[in-house]
């Protein structure tokens, strides 16, 4: 059944009965049609624990090793699933480890709902033991929160987290509940929240916009389509695919974006930003309409905004209204959800085809393979590259595999060289750059979406900062792959101290454990490569595994991640080596 059918036959079917506070949660997570969260126990949410283990044949608990990991596979799981993800932790610490995450949910847009336990009402402000304001601490990285002090609240309150978390521009939500509000009893009668006064989710297209949308993009001699993660948050994949192919016009994607088209699609030009494509980078500076549709113009993205596509008229298809002209100034603003939108749009679209713009984009692509890529992909130095790591996983999965990072070089490299064919398959911290992200995230991610390979591609800092998730994985028999790509350098940061610090490569050295037994003490199978004559065949053993699989790659110590954008610099000014 379709978890918005069940949540509605089972609101329906709920029946106003006298329980506790605690036993209410569960039966809200229930009614919103939730089977899986993470999280972490402690004094302040036990009284909810202890019904959580009346039901779990029906809500399956994730014990994670640390609150942080269970916010980023609550992420994971949603970013995959398309659902709410869900993660709970005790009052004090517990609470505040959930803040990374939530900060990385909120940046990136991922509906996620954290349930926190605090120190009873008569206690709040006393300085009692695991005592801290949450809500204070969390209001600037979350979406919406409150705290729930009387048990009576509890439906209500869950049920408006649900809905802001999941609709309009997706996003966490904190609900944090008092100790006395987990053992007092009220009439419990669940009513699924439809609205909120003051909030609109989903403007209403304007069509005269619509209009003015068509009219700019039919009239384009060189048009240029960006595309964002809110076209796969809107489920307008296949509205975008038909908008690129009727138009003719090239489309590059964000990070966030990538894999709402299909990587080898003939019009999908490449990657936008710091370490994105040449062309379509360069060719931002030289497009006379520009077509934002579902991202938010990071500086990541922009570079320097006094030179960023001041020649063209931009059109934003954004449905945050807090969006439109906050980084840029835009021509035109379409508003509304994507998929809404993009729908309204194309049966105003002519056909027509820019084959002489799309050849300026092959053009850069052939400058930037013979400088970059084919040196990445096809090295003759001895050491391994991380992009020939990349292209042997594209390879083993068939580039149907889910692709998990965190922040770094890894990430650049995961994001300019794998291949999709699926939508929701580039699962990574965008915004917050969250080290640490991607081992939790990766299980989550799995327990989303089981019938898919997930692949976790971390450096050796950041698979360190979370590396106690393994615990969970052998504890789950989560089957997930992990590749550490370990050149025993914190690598990000180490290239710019080599081309902006004259290589004073201050306390970005690492000193790395035997990560190969630190996996097989968590019993998970694990191998070390560093000769090229046998990566192929230790990714083809873990694709292979059933279980989980650890793979360490030791990659050239000082190699760097190209193009790049200097920070500060304008697009046009990325360079190639």
């Amino acid at each position: 059944m379709e978890p918005v059918k069940a949540m509605k036959k089972q609101a329906a079917e709920t029946k106003t009965v006298t329980i506790t506070g605690a036993e209410a949660i569960i039966h809200c997570l229930l009614a919103e049609g939730v089977d899986l969260l993470y999280g972490y126990p402690g004094g302040a949410i036990m009284p909810v624990y202890d019904e959580l283990y009346k039901f779990k044949d029906r809500l399956h608990h994730v014990l994670t090793r640390h609150e942080q990991g269970a916010v980023h596979a609550a992420q994971g799981y949603a970013r995959v699933s398309g659902r709410v993800g869900v993660a709970m932790a005790t009052s004090g610490p517990g609470a505040t480890n959930l803040v990374t995450g939530l900060a990385d949910a909120q940046i990136d847009s991922t509906p996620v709902v954290c349930i926190t336990g605090q120190v009873p009402r008569h206690l709040l402000g006393s300085d009692a033991f695991q005592e801290t304001d949450i809500v204070g601490i969390s209001t600037p990285v979350t979406k919406w929160n409150y705290q729930v002090t009387r048990a009576e609240e509890i439906p209500e309150i869950m049920a408006k987290a649900f809905y802001i978390a999941r609709s309009g521009r997706p996003g966490p939500v904190l609900v944090d509940i008092t100790k006395n509000a987990q053992f007092d009893t009220l009439e419990f009668e669940y009513k699924p929240c439809r609205g909120v006064r003051s909030y609109t989710p989903n403007p209403k297209p304007d069509m005269a916009a619509i209009e003015a949308a068509a009219e700019l993009i039919n009239t384009a001699k060189k048009p240029y389509i960006i595309y964002g993660q809110g076209v796969i948050l809107g489920e307008a994949e296949a509205e975008l695919n038909a908008l690129v192919e009727k138009s003719g016009i090239p489309a590059a994607w964000t990070i966030l974006g990538l894999s709402a088209m299909d990587s080898d699609h003939p019009l999908n030009v490449g990657m936008v930003g710091m370490h994105g494509n040449y062309g379509p980078n360069v060719l931002t500076n030289e497009c006379d309409v520009l077509i934002a549709i579902g991202m938010r113009f990071d500086d990541r993205v922009t570079g320097n905004l006094e030179t960023y596509a001041k020649q063209a008229k931009v059109i934003h298809f954004e449905i945050d209204p807090a969006e439109v002209d906050k980084n840029v100034k835009t021509h035109l603003a379409v508003l509304g959800n994507a998929k809404e939108t993009l729908s309204l749009l194309l049966p105003k679209i002519k056909k027509n085809s820019h084959e002489a713009w799309l050849a300026e984009f092959h053009k850069k692509d052939q400058e930037e393979f013979n400088a970059v890529i084919d040196k990445d992909l096809n090295p003759t130095k001895p050491g391994l590259t991380m992009g020939e790591v990349v292209a042997e996983i594209n390879r083993a999965t068939g580039h149907k595999a889910v692709i998990v990072s965190d922040v770094g070089q890894h990430q650049m490299i995961a994001c300019r060289y794998a291949k999709f064919r699926q939508s929701k398959s580039n699962i990574t911290s965008g915004g917050l750059g969250t080290m640490g992200f991607a081992l939790p995230a990766a299980i989550g991610a799995k327990m989303g979406a089981p019938e898919r390979e997930v692949v976790a591609i971390v450096g050796d800092g950041g698979y360190q900062m979370n590396i106690q998730e393994l615990g969970t994985i052998f504890q789950t028999k989560t089957p997930v792959k992990i590749v550490v790509l370990n050149n025993d350098f914190l690598g990000m940061v180490r290239q710019w101290q080599e081309l902006f610090f004259d290589r004073r490569y201050a306390s970005t050295i690492m000193t790395n454990p035997d990560f190969v037994k630190i996996a097989e003490g968590y019993h998970i199978k694990a191998r070390r490569v560093d000769a090229r004559e046998d990566l192929s065949a230790a990714v083809t053993e873990m694709i292979a595994c059933p279980d989980a699989y650890f793979l360490e790659v030791k990659v050239e110590k000082e190699d760097n991640v190209f193009p790049m954008i200097p920070s500060g610099a304008s697009v046009s000014d990325i360079r190639l080596k």
